[in-house]
């Protein structure tokens, strides 16, 4: 059976175990908790190594073995590390984690092990590492240490304590990267690797009793705490078997392409210096596993990078590898110890559709037995469908739902390659599209309780969190409150929104003590980033993405988003009967748009202008004016078809051309939505599998908030939106621009909503299936059919 760990060795695996392992780790049912352990101290120890330093990197073994009488039904135990763990039973691995959060806010994961366990002899172990200095800037810690926990008293053998082993695994050496934001490469000595620790059989020679740091404490249990232990709240991440597909090119060696298939391992000679490339075809989010024998002294280099660079450092097309270098920012390197299938893996998964070896034999040959990688991401499942009569839209849908993909784990993720943090102006977009093609709302209500969770006592929240460097983007704290009102409008959740409630106070009132004379937002502290299009990173000043007038003061952009969230608050607050702040919102978003019309606006160009000067133009002031309604319906419809024409103005890239659409929606004009799509389109011609962060040249090939037009082909094309909070009553207004046919489905808390329509001319017709309960408007030009539950003819 598997026994997966970082780098490591093992036995051969049947492909029996390799299926059983694959179907099990992801689809592991939620456990019910023990509420005790929710309100009071558990009995289990943090446990570490002794001798050693808790802050510096290091790899660690835990072992801890107990004898049942007979297998019991259900064995549920509790489990967590700083900073990781995987967790083995008799060899199986069960459980990785923890999930990433914050010292006050540390999960466990609850795990059933009933079905890895055997009557007589059993084995807990874990392999747990901590990153030290090099550890990614998503992960947050405290220092080295172990816990498990038993639910109940029979589980509580197992608790941690001084009755299990532990061992410094020294073969780990941790390898900077030029890219060291998601965490070093790892070298591994196989001679020096304690080579079956996971199993049973396993002679714990040199191991040592733990050292013991104090129980562990569930958050609100006590005044004080090391981590304050909550539930992980999300499932276990995808762990899919994932081969490499093409042999690109090599030297030293002629590999058969029958090798990526597994059936064909590979000798490479004594003393040989052989470079291999291997294409996935398609970006990737998986942990590379190898697989040696023999080639003692031998060195083994995986090279991972997104996309290939000519000599001048130019990705081009990411098919063509003709004269080009992988742009591999960072490797994870071996030395085999001569023995038999050996297995080896990093220790966190890897970003990259390019994978090079770089092999190096001594005296010995070495034998590539196989090479393939698993895949990890969000276990979402794409339940929403969306298809017409264009089949050019097909691409952009799976290409985007791979981006989305890609771009979340246990929290979102801005791009899997570069930095792996969480953002709250990607995440905004990334929640709507897990909302609306997977129906999953837990990873987006852990983001929202993440950034409140990081609110600063000034009242900002930080712009990216979980994060061990903090940074703070204050319009990113006004899309927190728009997340929280997307959470309002899509899920029926008083409860979890009016946790937020009082965090939106606080954001709010910062803005409001920047407001000057003039009636707007004066200078404002921070990095006040709005979209790449006003300029790259300084890195003497953080005005990468700064709009004019964000450092002094009176920018038209940074004070309609204060407007835009004044607004969605006072629909909030009034919803929650706070009548009175509702009120003082909406008088306050009047007074600030007021003010920002009458001296930003430019009546010799029909535009608003960034700043009262009036010297710069950008599509984002005009969409924001379009947003906050600043207009009557007549200027909207000038202002939008300006905003859209006038190349002269500052154009949106990627990220906030979401906000472009949302303007044409608002406007009443998003049936030339369709021809928005160019750009998206034209990655798909450079050879992107995920779409990327801004135009060429871009850094990061895989960027979230570039996935919008999944939301988009749904709530715009098919016009499926919610029509009053809670998602309780549905608005169908379709704008289908050139396409004759629609056929979506979107994933409700209530069932699917179902649309499919034949356009001819300005007629429409079709079905709208809603599920029980939901009822709704279908809209179409200027013409309204009032919609039931279950099936509803359209026919206008």
């Amino acid at each position: 059976m598997k026994h997966t760990c970082f780098f490591y060795c093992r036995r051969s695996v049947t492909l029996l175990g390799l299926l059983i392992l694959t179907l099990l780790l992801p689809a592991q049912q939620p456990v019910k908790i023990n509420p005790v352990l929710l309100q009071q101290k558990w009995e289990a120890q943090w446990i570490t190594c002794p001798d050693v330093s808790l802050t510096d990197f290091g790899v660690f073994r835990f072992r801890r073995v107990f004898d049942l009488e007979e297998v019991p039904q259900h064995f549920v135990i509790h489990v967590s590390a700083d900073n990781r763990y995987r967790l083995f039973v008799n060899g199986e691995e069960v459980s990785r984690g923890p999930a990433r959060g914050d010292l006050a806010h540390w999960r466990y994961e609850s795990v059933d092990i009933a079905g890895y366990l055997k009557k007589g002899k059993n084995l807990l172990a874990a392999g747990v590492w901590n990153y030290g200095e090099y550890k990614p800037l998503a992960q947050i810690s405290y220092r080295t240490a172990f816990i498990v926990q038993g639910d109940g008293p029979a589980e509580q053998i197992v608790n941690t304590g001084k009755t299990w082993r532990v061992f410094h695994d020294t073969a780990y050496t941790p390898l900077p990267a030029l890219q060291t934001s998601v965490g070093p490469g790892i070298k591994v000595n196989g001679a020096g690797y304690p080579y079956g620790w996971e199993r049973a059989d396993y002679r714990e020679q040199g191991w040592l009793t733990p050292r013991l740091l104090g129980n562990g404490i569930p958050r609100g249990a006590f005044t004080f705490w090391d981590w304050a232990l909550v539930p992980r709240g999300i499932p276990a991440l995808t762990y899919e078997k994932q081969r490499l597909k093409e042999v690109e090119r090599s030297s030293g060696i002629t590999l058969p392409s029958s090798f990526l298939a597994g059936k064909a391992p590979v000798v490479i000679p004594a003393h040989q210096k052989v470079r291999i490339l291997l294409d996935q075809t398609f970006l990737t989010t998986a942990y590379p596993e190898i697989v040696v024998s023999g080639g003692r002294g031998s060195s083994v280099e995986m090279r991972y990078a997104e996309a290939m660079v000519d000599k001048k450092g130019v990705k081009g097309n990411r098919n063509v590898t003709e004269g080009k270098e992988p742009l591999a920012l960072y490797s994870d390197i071996f030395l085999p110890d001569g023995g038999k299938e050996r297995h080896f893996q990093p220790l966190w998964f890897r970003t990259y559709r390019y994978l090079q070896l770089v092999i190096e034999t001594r005296d010995d040959p070495l034998m590539l037995n196989d090479l393939y990688g698993y895949f990890t991401a969000y276990p979402f499942r794409e339940k929403a469908r969306f298809s017409s009569d264009d089949s050019s839209l097909v691409p952009l849908w799976k290409t985007g739902w791979r981006t989305a993909r890609l771009c979340a784990g246990e929290t979102y993720f801005d791009c899997p390659y570069y930095e792996q943090l969480q953002y709250v102006g990607d995440t905004r977009i990334q929640a709507l599209i897990s909302l609306y093609v997977a129906g999953d709302d837990r990873l987006m209500r852990k983001a929202i309780r993440q950034f409140r969770n990081s609110l600063q006592p000034m009242g900002l929240t930080l712009s990216r969190y979980p994060s061990c460097q903090p940074q703070v983007i204050p319009p990113f704290s006004l899309l927190w409150v728009g997340m929280v009102h997307d959470y309002w409008m899509h899920r029926d959740d008083e409860a979890f929104v009016k946790e937020n409630l009082n965090g939106i106070r606080n954001v709010l009132y910062w803005f409001r003590q920047h407001i000057d004379e003039q009636g707007m937002l004066g200078p404002l502290e921070w990095w006040n980033f709005v979209d790449w299009s006003f300029g790259p990173w300084n890195a003497q000043k953080p005005v990468g993405g700064t709009p004019p007038g964000a450092l002094e003061g009176n920018s038209s952009i940074l004070t309609l988003q204060y407007v835009r969230a004044l607004q969605q608050a006072a629909g909030l607050f009034a919803a929650y009967r706070h009548t009175t702040e509702a009120e003082e919102y909406r008088r306050l978003a009047e007074s600030l748009r007021d003010s920002t019309y009458r001296h930003c606006w430019d009546p010799d160009r029909g535009l608003l202008a960034d700043t009262p000067q009036r010297h710069s133009f950008s599509q984002h002031a005009n969409i924001l004016a379009l947003l906050t309604s600043m207009f009557d319906a007549q200027r909207s419809a000038t202002v939008l078809e300006k905003i859209l024409q006038d190349k002269k103005m500052v154009q949106t890239t990627f990220y906030f051309r979401f906000y472009l659409v949302e303007a044409m929606v608002k406007t009443g004009k998003a049936d030339t939505y369709l021809d928005q799509l160019t750009p998206w389109k034209e990655m798909l011609k450079t050879g992107l599998t995920t779409f990327a962060e801004t135009p060429e040249p871009t850094r990061s090939d895989c960027h979230a908030w570039s996935a919008s037009p999944l939301y988009h082909f749904l709530s715009v094309v098919a016009g499926i939106r919610p029509a009053s909070s809670g998602f309780k009553t549905v608005s169908i207004e379709p704008h289908p621009g050139y396409l004759k046919q629609i056929e979506a489905s979107v994933p409700h808390y209530a069932g699917d909503i179902v649309v499919k329509l034949e356009r001819k001319g300005k007629s429409i017709s079709g079905t709208v299936l809603l599920p029980a309960g939901i009822t709704g408007d279908f809209l179409w030009e200027g013409r309204k059919i009032l919609l039931k539950e279950g099936n509803n003819n359209i026919d206008l």
